[in-house]
């Protein structure tokens, strides 16, 4: 077996690949000021973003979970990979030839196919099928495609492919690749017994943000097809999880990302009639209702925060499925901070028959008359009742209701309560009153808890208090830039900083031969937080290195903290000392009253001299 990856060629891992650039795959950043960027955290649900990325230093942080590192970190938390995985795909990606040692390492193997085995047989995989769409075989695959408008420009796009009637083609082709059986089963490519997973089928490959494919979602192409299910996808495993895939977002990331719009439609092909009509935000669930998890994926890209609203569009159907699937939406409304519409053509035709029938710009027209989802959704609850008669409008009144009580977030009820009152022909108070009585009547309904539950009470004080400011400032100065603080830091010690986790901070500091230790080291940072034993002092390094700093530092800046840093070192000893001399008897205890005193005159004049460095030349 290998042994363990050079640490220079680790080190130069970390120097290429931009971590920025590896985060904007999963996350949308906008620009933070201070050379940093932000976004919401792909590692807990937040309303407002507190994920930072800082590209200077290869750092991020995320201030609201605490999850923090460099991007070999980052890829090893967000797609769960190991240490050397993460290091092999950033090489693979940026081009960098790992060496390795050749110590007898034998580093711990995890069990089953690693994810990067099961990446590359999904990889071989999509080429073969690809290939074989220009197959004689494949010609009922190809007049699918055609019939729907999409000719070899578009298959080629989206990388669609053509599985063979032969049950063993592509395990074949891929074993002779080197892939193993176990490689092939788990990740879904064949089935137990040996036989490919998708025969006789028109194939659209399903892809991470990053564009790996992960999986595959399969069409009946043939009347002899043994399953009769229309659509097949590939089952769970351990790198495809259709509650958390969205088919499309590879191709619809960045523009999401750039209009903060987000459609969703309903299949691969209004995915793909949509992206060749000119609307790029459009993404699809994977065989299943759109849920709670794709809401969190796709606030990632869209920067879907309190302070920056977008668009979030769903497609139906006119008919009563589509309308449960609205209702359904609805439901799940809350998730979303940005603004959630639905677009329905009139004709009841989808964004793929629209685009047969009507061309492009209807296409485009759907989405441009989208109405909110809220309304659409109230007014076919209050649609079903004759508002002509009294008990019409009561039950309407009454089912509208419930509806609106049922929202979690309880800012949106007002509005939602007044919107029914119009829709019914009622006064706004007697629709709130009825909204409060269904919410009543709704048993173990609770109002609307915050966001995340409030971190337990402490001894230790919080890092961002005030009187810690100067602390946090110059450690912020020896992470991030340790070549200009230098030996800047010679008179500081441990004692100059009071809060714990600060203090441990400066001692690995110390303990990794003080910040001149760190300049030029573009792993600088990371050395430091591997080096941390305590989780809070590993996240204080990660938040310490992406904050931003008030301005560019220069020697003037760097003086000015570090002195500031002293001199409450110094205040602090003048007030212990003042404290034992009230406390100290004169005449009973002379010397040791005499010597404090002198230590007191000693320390104040140490003070003033500190203070005129601060004040500059006179």
């Amino acid at each position: 077996m290998a042994g363990r990856i050079r640490e220079e060629d680790i080190a130069t891992v970390r120097e290429k690949a931009r971590i920025d650039d590896v985060v904007s795959q999963y996350v949308t950043l906008r620009n933070a000021g201070g050379g940093s960027q932000k976004g919401l955290c792909p590692f807990h649900d937040e309303k407002s973003p507190s994920f930072n990325v800082n590209p200077a230093r290869g750092f991020f942080h995320c201030f609201g979970c605490g999850e923090g590192g460099d991007v070999i970190t980052f890829l090893m938390k967000i797609d769960g990979l190991t240490f050397g995985e993460a290091v092999e795909r950033l090489a693979d990606k940026y081009g960098i030839v790992l060496r390795r040692e050749d110590d007898g390492f034998q580093p711990e193997r995890p069990k089953g196919p690693s994810r990067r085995r099961l990446l590359e047989a999904h990889q071989a995989a999509q080429a073969f099928y690809a290939e074989q769409l220009a197959t004689p075989d494949a010609i009922v695959g190809r007049q699918f495609l055609s019939e729907r408008g999409f000719d070899q420009a578009a298959a080629e796009m989206f990388g669609i492919g053509f599985a063979p009637n032969d049950g063993r083609a592509l395990a074949n082709h891929l074993r002779g690749r080197g892939f193993g059986t176990e490689e092939l089963t788990v990740g879904g490519l064949i089935g137990p017994s040996g036989y490919d997973r998708f025969r006789g089928r028109l194939l659209w490959p399903i892809r991470e943000s990053s564009g790996e494919t992960i999986g595959f979602g399969a069409r009946r192409l043939f009347d002899d097809d043994r399953i009769e299910a229309k659509y097949l996808n590939t089952s769970e495993t351990p790198i495809y999880k259709k509650s958390q895939v969205l088919y499309g977002i590879d191709l619809a990331r960045r523009e999401i990302g750039r209009s903060s719009q987000a459609v969703i439609v309903e299949g691969y092909t209004d995915v793909m009639a949509c992206h060749l009509s000119g609307v790029g935000t459009a993404v699809a669930t994977c065989g299943t209702a759109f849920g709670d998890e794709h809401s969190r994926v796709l606030r990632r890209f869209l920067n879907d925060h309190e302070e920056f609203r977008g668009e979030v569009i769903f497609t139906f159907d006119g008919d009563a499925a589509g309308q449960k699937a609205a209702l359904r939406a609805f439901g799940g409304d809350q998730n979303f901070v940005s603004q959630t519409y639905v677009a329905i053509e009139p004709d009841g035709l989808d964004p793929c028959d629209l685009r047969i029938k009507k061309g492009d710009a209807a296409v485009r027209e759907l989405v441009a008359r989208r109405v909110p989802l809220y309304r659409f959704v109230l007014s076919n609850v209050v649609g079903k009742y004759d508002l002509d008669r009294a008990d019409g409008r009561i039950d309407a009144l009454r089912e509208g209701a419930r509806l609106v009580s049922s929202i979690r977030d309880k800012s949106k009820v007002d509005a939602f309560a007044r919107e029914l009152a119009g829709m019914v022909g009622v006064d706004p108070d007697e629709a709130r009153a009825e909204v409060r009585r269904a919410a009543n009547r709704r048993p173990g309904q609770d109002p609307r808890t915050p966001e995340a539950a409030p971190p337990p009470r402490t001894n230790v004080p919080d890092l961002r208090d005030p009187r810690f400011s100067i602390e946090r400032e110059t450690l912020k100065l020896v992470i991030q830039h340790p070549m200009t603080i230098g030996r800047l830091t010679s008179d500081i010690g441990p004692d100059d900083f009071t809060h714990p986790t600060y203090r441990a901070v400066w001692e690995l500091v110390a303990a990794a031969g003080g910040p001149g230790a760190g300049a030029g080291d573009p792993g600088w940072a990371t050395k430091l937080r591997d080096a941390a034993t305590d989780p809070a002092v590993s996240s204080a390094i990660s938040a310490l290195g992406v904050e931003p700093l008030l301005k560019e530092p220069d020697a003037a800046y760097v003086t000015q903290y570090l002195v500031r840093l002293q001199e409450l070192t110094v205040a602090r000893r003048i007030g212990a000392i003042k404290s034992r001399l009230q406390r100290t008897n004169p005449v009973e205890h002379a010397e040791a009253f005499n010597k404090m005193f002198g230590e007191l005159a000693a320390l104040e004049a140490h003070r003033r001299a500190l203070r005129d460095r601060l004040a500059g030349p006179a």
